[in-house]
């Protein structure tokens, strides 16, 4: 039995859902065609169930690179190999919205937890055939999404340097999060496949904060979607590889 998330192994599926809001863990989870609480343990919300026959799991991780990583690990060692993150995300440039699903193709390393696995010039990119199929997946599903490179800090209230952050956002930054530098480095450093997408929760725009909170939240649901149609994909791609 692991350190933190409790259960027998058994539970746990090779493919695994990794938002950082424990309520959201089980939104993913009621996307599945059946579901059930495996366990509550030191801040990890874990769902498994299946989905068009495929077992998967949905973990909430809670805010930052340690429980991430953490929690990664500790679901590796009940068997899990292939880490999607469904997280929310503020935007950076000029016509993102409230609501905007962005996929990640790689992030910035602002984060702390990464550097004890990879050095800082190493990149941090999701896998590629995660990437796709969650591209791919987007399109079938008709729902738009933005594509492109993010940041990520786990010091969220950490004082910025405004000309640092102006220079990448001219350089094409659509992203910040806390999340996915560690989630992208630790896959790479033990040989996991990942991929991160987000809902936008960033429009000063907006002015009342329920109608910012509604268009979230369909954001949300959107991400959730398209991760989970998309990690069935995968599996299926593997399903025809090992024949």
């Amino acid at each position: 039995m692991e350190w933190h998330i409790k259960c027998d192994p058994k539970e746990i599926a090779r493919y695994v859902f990794t938002p950082g809001d424990q309520a959201r863990a089980e939104k993913i989870a009621k996307h599945f065609d059946s579901y059930h609480l495996v366990t509550l343990s030191r801040g990890y919300s874990v769902y498994s169930g299946e989905f068009k026959g495929i077992p998967m799991t949905s973990c909430g991780m809670g805010m930052g690179g340690p429980t991430l990583a953490i929690g990664m690990q500790e679901l590796a060692n009940m068997g899990a190999d292939t880490f999607i993150r469904v997280g929310s995300c503020g935007v950076m440039q000029k016509g993102q919205k409230t609501g905007d699903v962005i996929i990640a193709t790689g992030t910035v390393r602002y984060g702390g937890t990464s550097n004890a696995y990879l050095p800082p010039y190493f990149p941090a990119v999701p896998t590629f055939s995660v990437l796709r199929a969650l591209v791919e997946t987007s399109e079938e599903l008709n729902l738009r999404t933005t594509v492109g490179v993010g940041s990520a800090c786990d010091a969220l209230y950490g004082p910025r340097d405004p000309k640092k952050r102006e220079v990448l956002i001219k350089a094409g930054l659509v992203f910040g999060e806390m999340e996915s530098d560690t989630l992208f480095i630790v896959g790479a450093y033990n040989g996991w496949r990942t991929g991160a997408l987000f809902a936008s929760d960033g429009d000063p725009g907006i002015i009342k904060p329920e109608e910012k909170e509604k268009i979230f939240r369909e954001g949300e649901q959107n991400s959730i979607k398209i991760a989970v149609e998309a990690m069935w994909k995968i599996a299926q791609d593997d399903k025809k590889r090992a024949k």
